[in-house]
């Protein structure tokens, strides 16, 4: 039951204000590429259609609207959890089963993740299946995504059970610096993951080839070598077989990085295109924006660890969202799900970093490789991706993690000497 203090107060005003916030920012967008969806902007006229604007606007209205109702569902769902008194039933559920602390935390969290997957389940298979299919970009069988799912939560018991359990020993064991112990094993077990991804946990929901274009493949060893980036493989993925969509990435740590493409973005782009693509995510590791990301995680997550380990220790904090009984799980789940709703003011500052560092990434690509065949390469997956050419520049401030296509085309051109123009 829920005793009405300070914090229910402050969580409901910041609730309030956050959803109020983000439907405003919706609205704005939906306004922003309705009025701009029969034209299409100068700087794209004569590399994109009319008809391939006007899709992509239709495709994003869609999306933006669909995310609107979910949003108003999580909200509401985030309520019954919390004041509606939903984690109190399952925590009392499974303490009367009269299993230890320990494992009646892991049950706690781990059906706790299990039914937010449940419930989630048909926002996925509408957004797959009839969203995505509309647009022409579903190639998902109803037998791949259920496999999918099903892979997804067995390996979430596999490595979710022990890790869990881990934090929860340590949370319980550690003294009064616990939190100490855990942003370590956090940090480790993200590195652990990042390593093990590309050779344990990829090839479980997709096939890897080496890339058997030569030239193509010795242009990328040509610019690996010049920029002294070593990988253990350049590798195409059938992502064809889940959507339409490209994209290309790298994956992995140490000698264990691999660099995928997927196919899609193979058969959109030609050489000197997915060269400069690629130039630009190299651009990420030469900038070392990976492992300024990593330490700017592990700060917050220090951070956040110590924060966790103030409330821990106030009945307030459980009282006021609706658990009547402390505990080192509870502390940590009622954390996780609240603790959005205070970041997303954030938003916009982390935003602006991750649009800076596309930006730095872009020039490296211009240097790097033909910045001509880069902008070529983003104008085709704007096109093929059904990407708005035209977002509300204040919800992007907000949401977007690169710059908006224009922003981004224009500075692109600008790096272009006279003669590659």
């Amino acid at each position: 039951m829920v005793v009405i203090n300070d914090l229910t107060v402050i969580f409901l005003i910041f609730l309030i204000l956050g959803t109020g916030l983000q439907i405003w920012l919706v609205m704005r967008h939906k306004a922003h590429v309705r009025a701009h969806q029969n034209a299409v902007p100068s700087a794209f006229s004569e590399k994109i259609p009319l008809d391939d604007h006007q899709k992509a606007a239709d495709y994003t209205l869609t999306k933006i609207g669909f995310g609107q109702k979910m949003m108003a569902i999580e909200v509401f769902i985030l309520l019954l959890w919390i004041l509606g008194g939903l984690l109190e039933l399952l925590d009392q559920g499974w303490r009367s089963i009269g299993w230890s602390e320990l494992w009646t935390g892991v049950a706690v969290l781990i059906s706790f993740g299990l039914l937010s997957a449940l419930i989630d389940f048909p926002a996925s298979v509408y957004s797959t299946f009839r969203i995505e299919a509309q647009f022409g970009f579903n190639r998902t069988t109803p037998r791949l995504f259920i496999t999918d799912m099903l892979k997804s939560m067995l390996l979430t018991l596999i490595i979710g059970i022990p890790f869990v359990a881990l934090i929860l020993w340590l949370m319980a064991h550690a003294g009064e610096f616990w939190w100490l112990s855990v942003w370590g094993v956090w940090m480790g077990f993200s590195v652990l993951m990042m390593w093990a991804y590309p050779t344990f946990i990829a090839p479980l929901f997709n096939k890897f080839k080496p890339l058997e274009n030569e030239e193509l493949k010795q242009r990328i060893e040509a610019l690996l070598q010049r920029n002294g980036f070593a990988s253990s493989g350049i590798f195409v993925m059938d992502g064809s077989k889940r959507s339409g969509h490209g994209n290309a990435y790298f994956t992995g740590l140490g000698k264990n990085k691999r660099i995928v493409f997927y196919d899609t973005l193979l058969d959109d782009l030609n050489n000197d295109e997915v060269e400069a693509v690629l130039a630009h995510e190299i651009g990420h590791f030469k900038h070392k924006h990976i492992l300024k990301r990593m330490v700017w995680v592990s700060i917050v997550s220090l951070g956040g660890l110590a924060l966790l380990g103030f409330l821990m220790q106030q009945n307030w904090f459980y009282n006021g969202l609706g658990v009547s009984t402390p505990s080192t799980y509870m502390a940590l789940l009622l954390f996780m799900l609240v603790l959005p709703v205070f970041t997303f003011f954030l938003s916009p500052i982390l935003a602006w970093f991750s649009r800076k560092q596309e930006f730095e990434a872009d020039d490296f690509a211009a240097v790097q490789a033909n910045p001509l065949a880069l902008i070529q390469a983003l104008v085709k997956l704007y096109k093929e991706n059904a990407s708005t050419l035209t977002p509300d520049p204040l919800y992007s401030a907000f949401y977007d993690s690169h710059p908006p296509a224009p922003v981004r085309i224009a500075h692109l051109y600008s790096k272009l000497s006279p003669s590659t123009s």
